[in-house]
């Protein structure tokens, strides 16, 4: 979901933005914008399953999108 910029371009790189790095960032960009709840990377996740499922998707369908086992699961 986040790649790297390539050094003095501006341009981003097809590297992966380690996993603390983007976790730190969004953590950061989160505080900058006045958001005070802890959110981190699983938030997207969690967040895209919860639309999908609101606009009509099926449980079934955003259980296999976040990769669990058991419908159970994502209804949670």
């Amino acid at each position: 979901m986040f790649r790297t910029i390539r050094r003095g371009t501006g341009l981003l790189s097809h590297t992966a933005l380690p996993q603390a790095n983007a976790h730190a960032m969004v953590r950061r960009r989160a505080l900058a914008a006045g958001i005070q709840t802890l959110i981190g990377n699983h938030s997207f996740r969690t967040t895209g399953i919860t639309a999908y499922v609101k606009n009509g998707g099926t449980l079934e369908n955003a259980a296999a999108m976040a990769n669990h086992a058991s419908t159970r699961t994502t209804q949670l």
